[in-house]
C-alpha cells in the first residue's frame, strides 16, 4: 500500500498547477510553426505544456481561456532601462530589459557624478554604495530592492568605466588607465553584468579609441560577455564604423552586437543594404555578430548631439555655452555639412528635429514642437535656440530626430540575426504631467506584432516573437528564459494576434499599446485581463561571469 502511495504522490503533485493558459496558439520562442496547447505554471516555472485540451480536468487554481490569443514566451528588451513599474513595457508583453548603453550607474565615485553633470545620463544619485569594487553588484541589488515589474540586467557602461578613471577628460588613454579599466570591467563581469556597452556618439565614450575599447572589453571575453555599441556613426561614416566595431570584438575576442542598426539621413540611406552584406560577411568569416533594432524612422537622443564633442569636454558644456566667444566657434562648426562628429542637426534639419525633453515651466510650451518652429517663436537662428534651450534645461533635453527610411526599416528586420528593442525606460502615462517620449517607449513590441507581422507581412509570427525572445537570451547567456519550454522561469505574453498594435506617435507619445491580454513574470501576473495588477515579481538577471 506504501509503495502504491508513493507511485501515486508525483502524479498528484505534477497535475496540480496556479494557471493553465488553455487552449492558445503557442508560438514557443524557437522559431518553429506553432501550435495549440496548454501551458501550465507553478510558481516561478513553467511546469507542463501539451496539446490542447490535455489539461482540461487538470487541479489548478485559475484556468484562462487563451481561444484566439497567442501565448508565448514574455518579450525580451535588449536595450532598455530600468523603469520600476515598466507599464509601458509590460502592456506590449515585456517581461526583461537590459540597460548599459555607454553608461551603467555603477561603478560609481565622484567622477562619474561629476560626469553626469554633463552627459545628462549615468548616475544621477549619490548612492555611495556603488562606489565599492563590487558596485555593480550592489546596483542590481538596490534595483530589486526597490521593486520592478521586470526582470532586469545591464552591460557595464565603458563610457562610465572611462569616467571612473579618466573623469570627462578628451584624449588617449594611458596604459596604466586601461589596466584600471580592465580591473573595474572584470569586477561587472563577476557582479553579473553581460558584457560592454559603449556610445560612441557622446562624450566621454567619443574620446575612446577603438583599441582602448578592445582592451578594456577582452576582461568581458573572458567571462562569456559581448561588446555591444552605439557605434561612432550611423550616417556618413556608417560603413566604417561598423569596421571599427568588427575590429574591437576581433581584438577582444568577444562577440559583436550594434545597437539599433540604422543608416541615418536621407544621403545614406543607400548604406543599408551595403551594411546588411557587410555584416553577413563577418559571419561568414567567422565573426559572431549581431544587431537589434525598433521598428521607427525616427530617433531619439539628446538635443545635445547638435553639438560637436569637445563642447563637453572636461565637463565645461554649461561653461561653454555661456560664454559667447565659444558659442561663437560652436555655431560655425554645427553649420558645417561635412564634420568627423556625428552631426544630428545637419542630418535632420531643423524641421527634423522635434523636441520632447523639457521640464521647466518656461520651457513647457516648446515641448512637441520642432526645432524650425521654436527658432522662429523666439526669432532666433536654430542653433541658438539650440544652444539656449540646452542651457536653460542644464541637460541632454530629450530629442527626437527624423532620419531614416521604411524600406530600410522592413529589410533589417528581416534578417536571421535581428532582434526588437525599445532604446529607452519603461514609462506610465498617468505620471507623464505633459512630459514627452519617443513612441518607442509605448510601442516597439506591439508594433512589430500589429503592423509588421499582421499589416505588412514582412515577417512571419514565429520568427517575430524568436527576435523578441530566445534571440536575445541566447546571445546574453541568460538560462531557462526566453522559450516556452517545461522547467523554464514562467516569463510569458499573452495576446490577441488581430487587434495588437501600437498607439503612441511622435506627438502624443504617452499612450498604451493594445492588444496583450496577460502578462507573467517569475509566474505571478503584471498584466491580467489587459489591465496592469501592480505586482513587482521582476528580479536582477545576471550574465555569465556572475561568482557572487
Amino acid at each position: 500500500m506504501l509503495v502504491l502511495l508513493l507511485l501515486l504522490m508525483p502524479f498528484a503533485a505534477d497535475d496540480s498547477y496556479d494557471v493553465v493558459l488553455a487552449g492558445g496558439k503557442v508560438v514557443d520562442g524557437t522559431g518553429n510553426p506553432w501550435f495549440y496547447g496548454d501551458v501550465a505554471l507553478r510558481g516561478d516555472r513553467i511546469v507542463r505544456i501539451t496539446a490542447a485540451g490535455q489539461l482540461d480536468h487538470a487541479t489548478t487554481k485559475e484556468r484562462i481561456d487563451c481561444k484566439g490569443l497567442v501565448i508565448s514566451p514574455g518579450f525580451v528588451d535588449i536595450q532598455g532601462g530600468f523603469g520600476g513599474k515598466a507599464v509601458s513595457k509590460i502592456m506590449q508583453g515585456v517581461t526583461s530589459e537590459i540597460t548599459g548603453e555607454g553608461y551603467s550607474s555603477a561603478p560609481a565615485n565622484d567622477k562619474t557624478r561629476a560626469g553626469t553633470e554633463s552627459t545628462g545620463v549615468g548616475n544621477r544619485g549619490q548612492n555611495t554604495d556603488l562606489d565599492g569594487p563590487h558596485g555593480f553588484d550592489a546596483m542590481l541589488k538596490a534595483r530589486q530592492a526597490s521593486g520592478s515589474a521586470v526582470n532586469f540586467g545591464s552591460f557595464v557602461g565603458a563610457a562610465t568605466v572611462r569616467q571612473y578613471v579618466k573623469g570627462m577628460a578628451p584624449g588617449e588613454a594611458t596604459p596604466e588607465e586601461i589596466a584600471a579599466m580592465q580591473q573595474l570591467v572584470k569586477l561587472a563581469m563577476q557582479d553579473g553584468a553581460f558584457g560592454v556597452g559603449s556610445a560612441l556618439i557622446y562624450p566621454p565614450g567619443e574620446y575612446a579609441t577603438a583599441h582602448e575599447l578592445a582592451e578594456i572589453t577582452k576582461p568581458a571575453g573572458e567571462y562569456k560577455g559581448i561588446y555591444i555599441s552605439h557605434i561612432r556613426s550611423e550616417a556618413d561614416h556608417f560603413l566604417e564604423a561598423l569596421d571599427e566595431a568588427f575590429e574591437i570584438g576581433r581584438e577582444a575576442g568577444t562577440p559583436v552586437e550594434i545597437y539599433h542598426l540604422k543608416a541615418a539621413g536621407k544621403r545614406n540611406w543607400p548604406k543599408e543594404a551595403l551594411a546588411i552584406e557587410k555584416i553577413n560577411a563577418a559571419r561568414r568569416g567567422g565573426l559572431d555578430v549581431a544587431a537589434c533594432m525598433y521598428p521607427y524612422t525616427a530617433g531619439a537622443t539628446g538635443l545635445t548631439s547638435v553639438l560637436p564633442p569637445w563642447a563637453s569636454a572636461d565637463g565645461k558644456l554649461w561653461d561653454n555655452l555661456a560664454d559667447p566667444s565659444v558659442r561663437a566657434k560652436l555655431k560655425v562648426e554645427m553649420a558645417k555639412a561635412d564634420t568627423d562628429w556625428e552631426n544630428m542637426g545637419q542630418l535632420a534639419g531643423a524641421e527634423g528635429i522635434l523636441i520632447v525633453g523639457v521640464s521647466k515651466p518656461e520651457n513647457l510650451v516648446y515641448a512637441g514642437k520642432r526645432l524650425s518652429e521654436i527658432a522662429r517663436m523666439q526669432n532666433k537662428d536654430r542653433r541658438d535656440a539650440a544652444m539656449d534651450l540646452i542651457l536653460s534645461e542644464h541637460t541632454r533635453v530629450g530629442t527626437i530626430y527624423f532620419l531614416m527610411n521604411e524600406d530600410n526599416l522592413k529589410l533589417q528586420m528581416q534578417q536571421p540575426w535581428m532582434s526588437i528593442a525599445t532604446d529607452g525606460a519603461g514609462a506610465d502615462p498617468e505620471e507623464m504631467k505633459g512630459r514627452l517620449v519617443p513612441p518607442r517607449v509605448y510601442g516597439t513590441f506591439a508594433r512589430v506584432l500589429g503592423h509588421y507581422v499582421r499589416e505588412e507581412k514582412v515577417v512571419p509570427l514565429e520568427d517575430a516573437v524568436r527576435k523578441m525572445t530566445s534571440l536575445v537570451t541566447r546571445r546574453l547567456n541568460i538560462r531557462e528564459r526566453g522559450l516556452l519550454q517545461e522547467g523554464m522561469f514562467a516569463d510569458v505574453a499573452v495576446f490577441n494576434p488581430d487587434t495588437i498594435i501600437d498607439l503612441a506617435t511622435y506627438e502624443n507619445p504617452n499612450q498604451l499599446s493594445v492588444g496583450v491580454a496577460h502578462v507573467f513574470v517569475n509566474g505571478v501576473a503584471v498584466v491580467k485581463d489587459g489591465k496592469v495588477t501592480g505586482a513587482q515579481p521582476g528580479v536582477a538577471l545576471r550574465g555569465a561571469g556572475w561568482e557572487r
